[in-house]
């Protein structure tokens, strides 16, 4: 959990790691381990016309969720999140990962110890498949303890941090650079390129590749933090929709469920509010900030210039192809088009993992260094959502059972309040929360992704996505854009005046989408 790893250092341990796991991975399938997980799905689909079923019989004592009181540890992490950065006497303390990671599991291990001993009704099991799980006789409910565990880590952590981490890996292996002449059309361009990648390689490595050039570019303009303010919204959040490997939230429908290419049905929306944020950046640029600019550093801006280099794209480009056809194809629960192969389960993470492996192992060490490239960021993500996937459990909970009374039923409504809630809180748990609600208000054998209800999934996923921009904690990626411009030297505005962009220029902008598609 150190925050720094040595730039260009020895990648040493970590390819040992990643070999240890495939290897284990190869064990495991010689007995058949990974092959007998992906059957059982399968029989479940077989038996019940749906990949995640209720088991056979009637439940004869209705569910009865935990108490709203233990909704507190995910409110205490998501409050840490939001808090404590900014405050002066814990800043530094929380910049530490081990401090993170000390916060996040201790508030889920505080989870699991009420399932343990104080939860005595049922629970949902998602974990390999769908199934039901009563408490024994007496605590401590190791069964539930278990089951909590097995529904936070490896249903869903384990998937979500290893496309994060083999996205953010690979990418960090690609640098494009250049000091281009950074007029208004210039900026919009890179920002509007940035945009398209971030449906199909993550906002996180969209944004990492292409911050260092829109930087460099502006490199000798004074006037560049609207620039990088509109990075964030476009690159870091709006633009990561089309895919679900786009955003994190969306990543966490598709592991519900939600088809690969589902949320490509939300390019009209896609393309109507990053169209009007590179128009709205073009025309304040054009005519507010670019003339404001000193004749001397627009002269400056007009000599030193550098041509576009792109380096270790070789293998890294053909890299992060195979992670994104890994996502579409090796998902346990569908079988690969085409053929009658189920993929096994934990295949789609370990091809994953062995991209990584790759990619340090051909890639070029110099662009790593060149990149300032390190494992702090992803590491900071994966400390701090191994609680948050435990501390929701009781959430998903309550709203599968109480989900209905919240009287939540347009898709406006749903946008807005999953949107509210990504613009404080981090937008992937946030996502999952009314994701569950909407699955209880319409049933739970109902598919959201389809009519009559995909309206209200069409809310849920613009919602996150759009609105995790409205703030520096809605999604991670803008904290890191804004870390990485305030060490070249732009001074990036508080948390509160950074709100000030977002509500006087995006907020605008949602009110209009909402008014034309909802």
């Amino acid at each position: 959990m150190e925050n720094h790893h040595s730039h260009g250092g020895s990648q040493g341990p970590l390819l040992a790691a990643i070999a240890v796991v495939l290897t284990v991975y190869g064990i495991s399938a010689v007995f058949d381990l990974p092959q007998s997980g992906a059957r059982m799905i399968g029989q479940a689909e077989h038996a019940h016309g749906r990949v995640e079923e209720e088991v056979e019989g009637e439940l004869d004592v209705a569910k009865e969720p935990p108490p709203y009181w233990m909704v507190t540890p995910f409110v205490l992490l998501l409050g840490a999140i939001a808090v404590l950065p900014l405050i002066p006497a814990t800043e530094h303390w929380w910049d530490n990962n081990k401090n993170r990671f000390l916060v996040a599991a201790g508030l889920g291990i505080l989870t699991l110890l009420y399932y343990l001993f104080l939860h005595n009704h049922w629970i949902d099991a998602h974990w390999p498949v769908h199934s039901q799980v009563h408490p024994s006789a007496a605590a401590p409910h190791w069964n539930l303890g278990l089951t909590v565990l097995a529904n936070g880590i490896l249903n869903e952590y384990i998937p979500f941090i290893m496309l994060l981490f083999s996205l953010y890996t690979i990418s960090g292996g690609i640098r494009i650079m250049g000091d281009l002449r950074a007029h208004p059309l210039t900026n919009t361009v890179i920002i509007a390129i940035g945009g398209v990648l971030a449906s199909f390689i993550g906002t996180t490595g969209a944004a990492m590749l292409l911050i260092r050039l829109l930087l460099e570019t502006n490199r000798e303009r004074k006037h560049v933090v609207h620039t990088v303010v509109f990075f964030i919204f476009v690159v870091c959040n709006c633009g990561g929709c089309l895919l679900p490997i786009g955003d994190p939230p969306l990543f966490l429908g598709y592991l519900r469920g939600v088809p690969f290419l589902w949320t490509f049905s939300l390019w009209i929306q896609w393309l109507f509010v990053n169209g009007l944020l590179l128009l709205a950046y073009f025309l304040i640029d054009l005519f507010w900030h670019y003339p404001r600019e000193l004749p001397l550093d627009v002269a400056l801006d007009e000599t030193r210039v550098t041509g576009l280099r792109i380096s270790g794209l070789w293998p890294n480009a053909l890299l992060l192809l195979g992670v994104v056809l890994a996502v579409g194809l090796l998902d346990p629960h569908k079988i690969i088009p085409g053929t009658d192969f189920r993929p096994w389960m934990y295949m789609r993470e370990v091809v994953q993992l062995a991209l990584v492996g790759l990619s340090l192992l051909l890639g070029s060490r110099a662009v790593r260094q060149a990149n300032h490239f390190n494992y702090h960021a992803i590491i900071e993500v994966a400390a701090l959502f191994f609680g948050i996937f435990i501390c929701m459990q009781p959430a998903l909970e309550i709203l599968g059972v109480k989900g209905p009374e919240l009287g939540l039923t347009q898709p406006m409504q749903f946008f807005w309040m999953t949107g509210s809630l990504s613009s404080v809180l981090d937008n992937a748990p946030t996502y999952v929360v009314f994701f569950e609600t909407a699955q209880s208000v319409v049933g739970p054998h109902e598919k959201l992704w389809v009519d009559p209800h995909q309206s209200l999934l069409v809310g849920i996923s613009l919602g996150a996505v759009f609105m995790g921009a409205m703030t520096y904690i809605g999604n991670g990626p803008n904290f890191m854009v804004k870390a990485i411009a305030e060490k070249s030297g732009v001074k990036m505005p508080s948390f509160f005046g950074y709100m000030v962009y977002s509500v006087v220029i995006l907020l605008p902008i949602l009110v209009v989408t909402t008014l034309i598609f909802f």
